[in-house]
């Protein structure tokens, strides 16, 4: 009963949100909200702005496309900066087709549904509210009906540009039915629909022998000729095109550069003039955004022929490159994961970020600097630190190759792959080896993978498995640490207090006899070497942390465990050092005793409680974690 409650209240708050009424009426609205008066493309740019703006890393961060698209923050703001926003304002951009250009499953056809749902969503808005004369099969803009010479003394009482002539139909309409009339003219609000036809529109090309120019701009009812006795008469015509159903909103051109010319045409005279020719008629007046999406091959096929040569002047190329940050790769697969009916099997943690490291190396291209390597450029772009490189280096990798994310592996092809592991294990819980097996054993499978491109993605295979070790073991050994955060905090601490006396000259006193003693160096080398800092480099390195432990204290706060990056990475690896032997015994003996079983349990319970494991991956990460140690 709760859905059908639903169903009712939807239905009432639909019913609310619908108007109508004279033209005079909704020019008085118009002085209210004049801002229901704006373009399609002020439309798509302000339901955008309108979702919310953040910021990530200098970049902007759209919330419209947060939920969907990952990784793309600044082929985004590109997109909304460069084409929406100037679009918006009505400067000359807006007569262009917009193409987004980029590789297979890259999220060009996302961000393209994305903006379609949006703007179903937004016309229900007070924001973004859309009216048009009544009837009018191609929802037409109701300020059309003002004619030509009165449209500045329009502009100069209301602010607003009135651009486009009224339809051949609503002509005939304002003649026929009003009596010349503008006043009495019956407008309503109207909510965009592709599924209604209402506002949005989706056209592909089939073969190009068969296909009518009148899925594009409606056609003539034969039927209707004897009633109305002329081709040419208006109402003797379907106004059901996409052109004319995407009126006032967005149509959408899937594989445009697959398209025939004669196709083509009617778009950029739709884009440039804001009208397209349909029947024995005048110019027919429309008011949207054309987006269209293609591959790069498909592009630069189209830009290399010589007859196309006028269009590429209109129309506007975005390039929406796949992403190349590991955590967001992560966010990709699971979205996919989640709408998918296998989002019940347990997933070990690190396993999507193994196969993201895998997919990432793929993407980017080799730096040309000496004094970086591939794994080093992928942990910079998703915004690790890197000792020794900042943002300014990583702005300078990007500038390397611009073209850098239009190629490699696809997230399908991953995705793919994790599916086929978890229906072939038959099991509810999948890790990172079983995942890198099988991309490693898809690789034959795939059809554009040559013999060259192979190996290369083999060694990147290697590589995510390496980087899996790594973190495999830390896991373990993180988990092996009683209290581990109280361990840590206990070892810096004692660990301060020697560098303090070190820096000061100073010397400890014993906790147990009292006696004063030198400052340990055995203990402060012993974490220092963690990091590699060296004999010549340690007195820099302590006074740098008595200065950072002064500023703490300046401004009132308590320097701690998470205070200062690599000294807690440098606290990790001691206590992973100390426990090494602990965990390979406890994890490689077959027949464990006792107290050595009572360790596993309480670590596989760690495992599951603290580190988002199940009992099954739990133990499969021991096992192996056992294995490496031992080797």
């Amino acid at each position: 009963m709760d859905i059908l409650k639903r169903l009712s209240h939807y239905r009432e708050e639909e019913e609310k949100l619908y108007w109508e009424g004279t033209f005079a009426e909704y020019l008085e609205l118009l002085k209210e909200r004049p801002w229901i008066a704006q373009s399609a493309h002020s439309r798509v740019y302000n339901m955008i702005k309108d979702a919310g703006v953040g910021e990530v890393n200098g970049k902007k961060k759209y919330e419209f496309f947060s939920k969907q698209l990952f990784g793309l923050e600044e082929a985004l703001e590109k997109l909304v900066e460069e084409y929406f926003h100037p679009a918006a304002r009505r400067l000359d951009v807006r007569k262009r087709v917009l193409l987004l250009m980029g590789p297979v499953s890259g999220g060009k056809s996302t961000l393209v549904t994305m903006l379609k749902r949006g703007l179903e969503a937004y016309s229900r808005t007070d924001k973004g509210a859309v009216y048009a004369i009544k009837g009018c099969p191609m929802h037409e803009d109701p300020l059309h009906l003002i004619p030509g010479h009165l449209r500045q003394d329009f502009y100069e009482e209301y602010g607003i540009r009135v651009e486009g002539n009224l339809s051949p139909l609503n002509l005939m309409r304002l003649e026929q039915e009003y009596g010349g009339k503008i006043e009495d003219v019956m407008i309503e609000r109207v909510f965009f629909s592709e599924d209604r036809r209402v506002g949005i529109g989706t056209f592909s090309p089939s073969d190009p022998k068969s296909q009518d120019i009148a899925d594009l701009t409606g056609s003539i009812d034969f039927s209707t000729i004897a009633e109305y006795g002329s081709e040419s008469d208006p109402r003797a015509y379907r106004f059901d095109g996409e052109l004319n159903k995407a009126n006032r909103g967005l149509m959408e051109f899937q594989e445009m550069l697959k398209c025939d010319e004669k196709f083509l045409w009617h778009l950029l005279s739709l884009t440039q003039e804001g009208n397209f020719k349909a029947g024995r008629f005048a110019l027919i007046s429309a008011d949207e955004l054309i987006v269209a999406h293609t591959n790069e091959t498909e592009y630069r096929s189209f830009i290399s022929n010589k007859k196309n040569e006028a269009l590429h002047s209109r129309i506007i190329v975005m390039p929406v490159p796949y992403n190349l940050k590991v955590s967001q790769e992560e966010k990709i697969y699971e979205k996919m994961i989640n709408e998918s009916d296998v989002a019940d099997v347990h997933i070990a943690p690190h396993t999507l970020k193994v196969a993201a490291m895998f997919t990432i190396l793929t993407r980017l291209k080799e730096p040309k600097r000496g004094d970086i390597d591939l794994l080093k450029k992928m942990r910079l772009y998703d915004g690790e630190s890197v000792e020794g490189f900042n943002s300014a280096d990583v702005e300078e990798l990007k500038k390397e190759y611009p073209e850098e994310g239009m190629s490699g592996i696809d997230p399908r092809y991953v995705i793919n792959r994790i599916s086929s592991t978890i229906i072939r294990k038959e099991v509810q819980s999948i890790n990172a080896l079983d995942v890198l097996r099988s991309l490693k054993e898809g690789l034959d499978q795939h059809p554009s993978i040559t013999t060259e491109l192979k190996e290369k993605y083999l060694n990147y295979i290697s590589l995510a498995r390496k980087e899996y070790d790594e973190l495999a073991k830390k896991e373990v050994q993180k988990a092996f640490v009683y209290s581990y955060e109280e361990s840590a905090k206990t070892l810096m601490d004692n660990y301060l207090d020697n560098v303090e006396a070190y820096c000061n000259k100073a010397k400890l006193r014993d906790p147990l006899t009292g006696e004063e003693i030198n400052p340990d160096e055995k203990l402060m080398r012993s974490i220092e070497e963690q990091i590699g800092i060296s004999e010549n480099a340690k007195k820099a390195f302590r006074e740098e942390i008595l200065i950072r432990i002064s500023a703490y204290a300046r401004k009132g706060k308590r320097f701690d465990y998470n205070s200062h990056d690599r000294l807690r990475e440098a606290i990790q690896k001691k206590l992973f050092a100390d426990l090494k032997d602990v965990v390979k015994i406890t994890t490689s003996t077959k027949t464990p005793d006792e107290i050595q079983l009572k360790k596993i349990n309480e670590v596989v319970a760690r495992l599951i409680d603290e580190h988002g494991y199940n009992s099954t991956s739990a133990n499969e990460l021991l096992r192996y974690v056992g294995s490496l140690l031992n080797r």
